[in-house]
């Protein structure tokens, strides 16, 4: 293996710490049940990652060219309001085209410089709904899903199996990033 070869590939495990995001075709009802058991358990594990960060550690990036841990952090909430906003349009309209945003003009707004806990609180309360809607849902419910206008049709499962990827894939920033820097005092 070549030099370059193995400098891309850290590249690509600092950018992508559990993988890039999935978009399977086929959802068994097994995988859904563990991503929304993922989505769940994300306001905790997230919430572990930063505990015990000083402001600087929350300021650092957590690779070059990337996002500090805090703009992260505020990042998943924004995220995650939006996907919940998608699927609440998903199951009250017909395959409705949703709106993206430009999520790095977001990530460099004002708020996004607050103390992490104003977004965990949000995240803990939003997945709290989320779940509880997705828990609720019917078998036709889980039929219905939304287009994206710069990546077509997403179905509400395949949507979740994103989200689910969507946290680990955060969390995995911080969690890694703490390993590297050898910041102790977190367990996810």
């Amino acid at each position: 293996m070549s030099t370059q070869t193995v400098v891309q590939d850290s590249r690509e495990l600092l950018r992508f710490p559990v993988g890039r995001a999935p978009r399977p075709p086929k959802i068994s009802p097994l995988e859904l049940q563990k991503a929304i058991a993922a989505i769940a358990a994300l306001p905790e594990n997230l919430r572990s990652a930063v505990v015990g960060l000083t402001d600087e550690q929350l300021d650092t990036p957590y690779r070059d060219g990337g996002w500090s841990v805090r703009t992260l952090v505020h990042h998943v909430a924004d995220s995650h309001l939006n996907m919940f906003i998608r699927f609440k349009l998903a199951l009250t309209e017909d395959w409705p085209t949703i709106r993206p945003y430009e999520q790095d003009a977001w990530a460099v707004l004002a708020d996004s410089k607050l103390p992490v806990e104003v977004s965990l609180a949000l995240i803990e309360s939003l997945h709290r709904r989320w779940v509880a809607l997705m828990e609720a849902m019917t078998d036709i419910d889980w039929k219905r899903g939304f287009v994206h206008p710069e990546t077509g049709r997403f179905t509400l499962p395949q949507a979740v199996m994103l989200y689910d990827w969507h946290g680990r894939h955060h969390t995995a920033h911080v969690t890694e990033l703490r390993n590297r820097m050898g910041w102790k005092g977190f367990e996810v």
